[in-house]
C-alpha cells in the first residue's frame, strides 16, 4: 500500500474540515468507502489521480490547494499557474 505525504493527509484533512463535512458524507458523495478515505488523510494509503480530483472537485478546493494537493501526492498540478494577463491566455487573433 502506497503512502500518502503527511502534508497531503493534512491538506485533504483541512479542506474537508473547512468545508464542515464527515468522512462518511464526503466518501458517499465522492462513491468510495469511507474506510479509504480515513486510510487517505491518515497517510495510510495515497489517492490515484481521478479519486483526488474528485474529491478536492466536490469540496470546492480553491484551484492552488489543487495543485498542491495534486503535487504532495505526487502528480503533475491540474491547473495552470499562468497570470490572467499572461500572453499565453489571449485568445487567438485578437489585437
Amino acid at each position: 500500500m502506497n503512502r500518502a505525504s503527511p502534508a497531503l493527509s493534512e491538506t485533504l484533512r483541512e479542506a474537508r474540515k473547512m468545508r464542515r463535512m464527515s468522512q462518511l458524507e464526503l466518501s458517499m458523495r465522492v462513491g468510495v468507502l469511507q474506510r479509504h478515505m480515513s486510510f487517505v488523510e491518515n497517510g495510510s494509503s495515497n489517492p490515484n489521480r481521478e479519486l483526488l480530483m474528485a474529491w478536492l472537485q466536490e469540496l470546492e478546493a480553491p484551484l492552488a490547494v489543487r495543485n498542491a494537493a495534486m503535487i504532495q501526492a505526487g502528480h503533475a498540478p491540474a491547473y495552470s499557474v499562468a497570470p490572467l494577463g499572461d500572453p499565453a491566455l489571449a485568445r487567438a487573433g485578437s489585437p
